[in-house]
């Protein structure tokens, strides 16, 4: 049906693949993906079966056939079909084709193969098998013969491979116009997203010296909840408890942690216990956050186009939204000047407002926010920024990924003012790591610091949660529960 008039046998020659992927149809979104889902102490995750590995051959002789598929098949009519559709016409002609080219295949190889080239065409090539599976959480392509994958908290190799550089290229590019952006020599670095909200980022040649390289971290629709979160042994029930009351009462809170510690994943989990009647407003680099409350506004960057204008950056998102009517503002991830914005805000009457900060300590969060104000211009004295940052911060969430693969969440800390020039905190709770399983699991606990009354006591009382924070600290520390 859809075979070009006057051709008998397919030839080898063939378009380039961006014509492909320029003349299909929009695909639907992937299946729901794979959150950062820390793992319980006691229960050993085993990894799925590796992917079969496929031999030179395979790759050769795939090439000549979706060399041969592109010279054969009609574009224009292809694109008018639904994707499904579209998917059995063109196993169809790839069958037709092994037919009169007699290749040598397994009924296996032979299913492999048609599977690959549907994807090639019409999603997302190698990538869709992985795409699939839900206990994959990130996926890392270091151009187009290396890819890993991060299983259970490790990283393995995930065995596909693309044809070459230009089609991984090409499905980048096919990733990053979906959402209305774009990655080639000119502009070679690019933030986007999946339509599920998984994040990727590319950096493309010349940058990247061996090919495009494609990092893609990825989330479900059901987001974590505390609850589960405790299942998991990232925090205790206790500290769960706590982190409802800081989310509730309007606390200021940064989640401070490194590259992969869960950071949005807690901060999605906070959100929860925002009321249903805030206005909220999130500002990101890559719409990622998946809030459930009704009036939420989301706002995302933009990057500058071709000739080096139109870029709306963070800070200038975070400035609007003040003129916006917010009752708590929420930035998914603070990297530079924009912290000073955000403090702002949360010391001029929009309290419960949030954020999230790389640093490794609550301690190196407070500095790093200090550095970003500096970074800006800003020509404040130290003390007046460390001020600003003392009556802004009211708590800082620390997560960390160990180094078994687990995530934890090692510390809650207020900050509680000033003596000198120092910021003075003070820790709620604590992970302490005890040692290691025969297993190579990291064991430990969540404790208390036996903070009597907490600085955010009386805005607990103004909301009516301070019995409930009464018992949590009472159930974490059984001693002051005795004395008391």
């Amino acid at each position: 049906m859809f075979g070009k008039r006057g051709s008998d046998t397919p030839r080898a020659s063939a378009p380039p693949a961006a014509v492909v992927a320029a003349a299909m149809p929009e695909r639907a979104p992937p299946p729901p993906t794979a959150v950062h889902t820390p793992i319980p102490p006691n229960q050993r995750v085993e990894a799925p079966a590796p992917m079969r590995e496929r031999g030179e051959s395979y790759y050769a002789t795939k090439s000549k056939v979706f060399a041969a598929l592109i010279d054969t098949i009609d574009l224009s009519q292809l694109a008018r079909l639904e994707t499904e559709a579209a998917r059995e016409e063109i196993r169809d002609i790839v069958n037709d084709i092994i037919a009169i080219k007699n290749f040598a295949m397994t009924i296996a190889e032979q299913e492999d193969l048609l599977s690959d080239i549907c994807n090639d065409v019409l999603g997302y090539g190698p990538l869709e098998p992985l795409l699939a599976r839900d206990d994959i959480a990130d996926i890392m392509v270091n151009g187009a013969r290396q890819t890993f994958i991060e299983v259970a908290g490790k990283v393995q190799e995930a065995g596909i491979r693309f044809r070459d550089n230009q089609q991984l290229l090409n499905i980048c590019q096919r990733i990053v116009s979906q959402v209305g952006r774009r990655v080639d020599e000119t502009s070679p670095i690019c933030d986007a997203r999946l339509p599920d909200g998984s994040r990727v980022n590319v950096i493309a040649p010349p940058l990247a010296i061996d090919g495009a390289a494609l990092t893609i971290r990825k989330f479900k629709k059901d987001k974590l909840t505390l609850d589960q979160l405790t299942n998991f042994g990232a925090i205790s029930p206790e500290g769960a408890e706590i982190l409802q009351i800081i989310g509730r009462v309007r606390c200021n809170v940064v989640i401070s942690g490194g590259t992969g510690s869960g950071k949005t994943t807690l901060l999605n989990c906070l959100t929860r216990y925002i009321d249903t009647d805030e206005r909220i407003i999130t500002c990101e680099d890559s719409a990622e956050l998946q809030l459930q409350q009704p009036h939420v506004v989301r706002l995302e960057t933009r990057p500058p186009n071709i000739e080096g204008e139109g870029e709306i950056t963070m800070r200038d998102l975070v400035k609007n939204c003040l003129r916006m009517r917010p009752e708590r503002i929420i930035v998914g991830e603070v990297r530079g000047p924009e912290v000073f914005d955000l403090l702002q805000a949360m010391n001029t009457g929009h309290d419960g407002s949030m954020g999230t900060i790389h640093a490794n300590s609550p301690r190196e969060c407070l500095n790093r926010m200090e550095s970003m104000i500096a970074m800006g211009g800003f020509t404040l004295p130290s003390r007046t920024v460390k001020e600003i940052i003392t009556g802004s911060v009211d708590v800082i969430v620390q997560a960390a990924r160990l180094r078994d693969g687990s995530r934890r969440i090692t510390h809650i800390t207020e900050v509680i003012g000033m003596e000198g020039d120092v910021i003075t905190t003070q820790d709620l709770f604590l992970y302490d790591i005890l040692g290691e399983d025969s297993r190579g699991r990291l064991i430990g606990r969540h404790r208390s610091t036996g903070i009597g009354r907490p600085a955010f006591w009386e805005r607990a009382r103004y909301f009516g949660e301070e019995q409930r924070l009464a018992r949590a600290l009472d159930a974490a520390d059984p001693a002051r529960a005795a004395a008391s």
